[in-house]
């Protein structure tokens, strides 16, 4: 039997953005409407700030810079570094690979070597769930696989769901997918 973890996600972080509520219409049942997400979305590597993206909210970039501390604490430390950052419960999903369940899990799997294996990533926008303790990054990653021979490269998009155990944020979720290859060339007459 297949178990479809959207419904899951969908209740953990998009339906508390959606209901949403303050104020009068909150006490009277009525549907109010929350402000859109603003775009939050940068060139490629550049630093998400206060000075170039003034609509921000103090928490999307709480978690932006979440998302950085992440990326730097990877960088150097390589696997090992990466599965420290998750909950208990977390889950990685990519391209072509089962779920991977649990903290110790992905502990196991995650055991590259930064000087074999080059992980990096930005998040390019946030969005902190309505009660501050959840939310989730996006952005660009890619990873270089360092051989001898030939180093070979992949890139895509990411997702990570953010929530705090115990006051601590951790990973509930990270998700990829790789970017997909370029169109073949087109023949010209």
């Amino acid at each position: 039997m297949r178990r479809s973890i959207l419904p899951l996600l969908f209740s953990l972080f998009v339906t508390p953005l959606l209901a949403q509520q303050t104020g009068p219409a909150q006490a009277t049942g009525a549907v109010q409407q929350i402000e859109p997400l603003q775009p939050t979305t940068a060139p490629k590597g550049a630093s998400i700030t206060p000075l170039n993206f003034p609509t921000l909210t103090k928490g999307q970039l709480e978690l932006i810079k979440l998302e950085s501390d992440f990326a730097a604490d990877v960088a150097k430390g390589g696997g090992k570094a990466f599965a420290t950052w998750f909950a208990d419960d977390g889950i990685t999903l990519n391209n072509g690979q089962p779920a991977v369940l649990g903290q110790t899990a992905i502990a196991a799997r995650a055991n590259w070597d930064p000087k074999n294996y080059q992980l990096t990533w930005y998040a390019e926008g946030a969005q902190m769930g309505p009660s501050n303790d959840t939310g989730f990054t996006w952005g660009h990653y890619d990873a270089v696989f360092i051989a001898a021979d030939k180093p070979s490269t992949l890139s895509g998009r990411y997702i990570t769901f953010w929530k705090k155990v115990r006051g601590t944020w951790k990973v509930a979720l990270d998700a990829s997918a790789e970017e997909p290859p370029p169109p073949p060339p087109t023949a010209t007459k």
